[in-house]
């Protein structure tokens, strides 16, 4: 028996979502009271949840191994003492997301598509998360004034035809209160398209449940993008709220974030692909890490990603193959970045490579 079935056979409301937020392990004491926690973790906790914030669903954490200190879902979970540490390039914002804000809750970085902050509550506070200055804070939620004047900001804006609904997790917020933004967004005639990016299917699948999805189908069109990390975290929960989303007729992407030594090579990466288009998810973006505070640990060389990439063209579906992104620090919104495959282009011909490093000409019309 694995400890996730152990654990959901000890408690009788495991598959409810709002008990599943309730006890989220915020601390050194909280995380003792579900495993052995040896005493230098516990220092290890102690002193960096006094700078950054900790939280993981106890879903979430059944999947890890405490013991093994390259465990991949660890590492995303608990704090770590390297995130004390500080590079030279690390900033509080470095996508400059303050810069681009035009309410307190709207980024308008794009001409065409805006994101809403929905809320700064998660099921779980990613230790390499971009927003961490900000996540985790219940408060910063709009009210309902501050919701009337982004929206009024969105009607104003004739241009937006886009908008992603974000955090922190809208997923996190309650059903009806999470109707209330998204269908006053498809009110708005110049709203085409409404995203929703959650990482809730992997850290918290339980909180799909029909009451959401019966909500979400009556908004289409309606895309939701999720974060699968590692191909450990694509468990028969998971794999089962993905299912129900796609049964709903929501078309369903990934953006995984590149992490040293979580999912940092081609085998790792490729598995995980592999399983997640057998759950109807197509990988949409990898991310290089960004330059947030405390996360340098988990940052690659750009030339592994784009190694990676290119190790999966050819070797598995074009589909199942997502673009290798660095979201520009500074503001400078999303930049692909991809291997070369053209060696030489002139009046007469193209020569490029193939995924092997065969090459071929191709005549110019």
């Amino acid at each position: 028996m694995s400890r996730t079935e152990e654990w959901a056979a000890r408690f009788p409301q495991w598959n409810d979502w709002h008990w599943q937020m309730r006890n989220r392990i915020t601390s050194a004491d909280g995380l003792a009271e579900w495993v052995s926690v040896p005493e230098g973790l516990r220092r290890e906790i102690e002193e960096c949840t006094g700078v950054f914030r900790m939280a993981v669903t106890p879903y979430f954490l059944s999947l890890a191994d405490l013991d093994d200190p390259e465990d991949p879902i660890t590492k995303q979970c608990i704090v770590s003492r390297r995130e004390l540490e500080r590079s030279p390039n690390d900033a509080p914002d470095p996508l400059n997301e303050t810069g681009s804000a035009v309410t307190p809750h709207i980024i308008h970085r794009y001409p065409d598509r805006v994101l809403l902050l929905a809320t700064m509550e998660c099921g779980m506070f990613c230790r390499h998360c971009t927003r961490r200055r900000i996540v985790g804070e219940s408060d910063v939620t709009p009210t309902a004034r501050e919701l009337d004047d982004e929206l009024d900001y969105i009607r104003a804006h004739p241009e937006i035809r886009d908008v992603l609904v974000s955090g922190g997790d809208p997923l996190t917020l309650p059903t009806d209160r999470l109707e209330t933004i998204i269908s006053r967004l498809r009110a708005i005639p110049h709203v085409e398209i409404i995203r929703i990016g959650t990482r809730v299917p992997c850290v918290l699948p339980m909180r799909i449940d029909d009451e959401l999805l019966g909500m979400l189908k009556k908004y289409q069109p309606l895309w939701i993008n999720v974060q699968f990390n590692h191909d450990r975290e694509l468990t028969p929960e998971a794999e089962a709220a993905l299912n129900k989303m796609a049964d709903a007729g929501i078309p369903l992407g990934n953006q995984s974030v590149l992490l040293r030594g979580i999912n940092d090579d081609a085998d790792t990466m490729r598995k995980l692909v592999l399983h997640l288009v057998r759950c109807r998810v197509r990988p949409y973006y990898l991310y290089q890490c960004d330059l947030t505070e405390g996360i340098a640990h988990f940052r690659t060389r750009v030339e592994t990603g784009v190694d990676i990439i290119h190790k999966l063209q050819g070797n598995v579906s074009g589909f199942a193959v997502p673009k290798f992104v660095i979201d520009a620090p500074g503001g400078g919104g999303k930049v692909p970045i991809g291997y070369d495959y053209v060696r030489e282009i002139n009046d007469k011909e193209v020569v490029f490579e193939n995924y092997e490093g065969d090459v071929y000409r191709y005549p110019q019309p």
